[in-house]
């Protein structure tokens, strides 16, 4: 029986065929066997790469689980009008996102990585840090508005955000209901409400 060649890689660049066979062949692989049952073997095994080249693009598993991550979440960023709404909608975008597909699996083994490996742990901290910038864009929406107290540090809250989320998605607590949310919701604007001048 011929075996089937591996793909090539074309050195710094990624290949993007074997780059997608890679992160296909992952995202198998963890929801089959868990993050336990994950090894970088057993995905460049089906995907038909070299260790060396997974190796070269993800320097160890969380990097590679964090990609594949990524493939799984897609958040809008809502106007409704209000800043309230607007942030009911982009936590119950996400709860419900970790819920309904694999993402919420694999970012809590990606978490879980960064416990025990610093590099996994760096990888981590910055995607975290690129996510409030992101969520940020929230908060400047209200203070637009004059919804939000003009000072409050955007960073700051959406900091806080992603604590809520990521305290809901590792204590499986990901099928708020919609009152239970925006009731946390409405304790965090009372100290961001901006209140007219006495």
């Amino acid at each position: 029986m011929t075996k089937e060649p591996k793909r090539k890689s074309i050195g710094a660049t990624r290949n993007p065929a074997s780059a997608e066979a890679i992160l296909t062949a992952a995202e198998q692989v963890l929801i089959e066997k868990g993050y336990r049952g994950f090894t970088i073997d057993e995905v460049a095994r089906r995907a038909k790469a070299g260790k060396p080249t997974i190796y070269k693009w993800w320097p160890n598993k969380a990097v590679l689980l964090l990609d594949v991550y990524l493939r799984q979440k897609s958040i809008i960023f809502q106007n409704t009008g209000k800043f309230e709404d607007d942030l009911v909608a982009f936590i119950n975008a996400i709860l419900t996102n970790w819920r309904e597909t694999p993402s919420g699996q694999i970012f809590r083994s990606i978490i879980a990585e960064a416990q025990s490996d610093e590099t996994s742990r760096a990888a981590v901290t910055k995607f975290a840090t690129d996510r409030q910038a992101e969520t940020s864009f929230l908060i400047l929406q209200g203070l637009k508005r004059g919804e939000v107290c003009a000072s409050v540090d955007p960073i700051g809250v959406a900091r806080w955000i992603g604590a809520y989320l990521w305290y809901q998605l590792l204590t499986d607590r990901l099928s708020l209901t919609t009152d239970e949310l925006r009731n946390d919701v409405e304790i965090l604007l009372a100290g961001l409400a901006n209140k007219p001048p006495s």
